[in-house]
């Protein structure tokens, strides 16, 4: 069985967006069941070095925008460079995930062997095939965020147990071209 570019991005990068915004409800709930205030939450971090609960959500949701945008060959969101709540983080999530499911299948299916360019925040820029950007450098990016942030709720004391981070896998996908596409 193969598995498309489309299923190994958008399918991933939407169920852990959805589960990075439920990660976001927990944390509402304890600072209010604790009554401190959110942005304690948002603005911690394992370690000084490291970034913060929100830019580990910034960053999840910037590697799923972007790696997808360059699968697809189209211009990606941008997001505003402020230090949101976490009502306006979830927006963003599902500004997110609604901007990757809107593209259409067949352009990042076709993407495997095209060649991008992934530019870093200081203007630094990587070559990569769809395939290799998706697979040796998106995706991991995306779940190392994803993970820290899930690490910093746990840190900070929210009732979080592993099957918050999964959340609801999709059981039943359909079959799909292959990676080669």
């Amino acid at each position: 069985m193969t598995i498309s570019m489309y299923r190994s991005s958008v399918g991933v990068f939407t169920q852990f967006l959805g589960s990075l915004s439920e990660l976001l409800d927990h944390a509402a709930v304890h600072a209010e069941a604790r009554k401190i205030d959110p942005s304690i939450l948002l603005n911690a971090r394992l370690y000084p070095n490291m970034y913060s609960l929100t830019r580990q959500v910034g960053e999840a949701n910037r590697h799923a925008v972007l790696a997808c945008a360059l699968l697809a060959g189209v211009d990606p969101p941008v997001f505003p460079d402020s230090e949101p709540d976490i009502p306006e983080l979830k927006a963003r999530i599902a500004r997110a995930a609604d901007f990757i499911r809107s593209l259409p299948p067949a352009q990042i299916n076709g993407a495997g062997k095209k060649e991008v360019v992934f530019t870093f925040r200081n203007g630094a820029t990587r070559t990569f095939t769809g395939q290799s950007l998706l697979l040796t450098f998106s995706v991991p990016q995306f779940f190392f965020h994803v993970t820290t942030a899930y690490d910093i709720l746990r840190h900070c004391g929210v009732d979080l147990v592993k099957k918050d981070f999964l959340g609801t896998p999709n059981q039943y996908l359909e079959a799909s071209p292959s990676l080669e596409d």
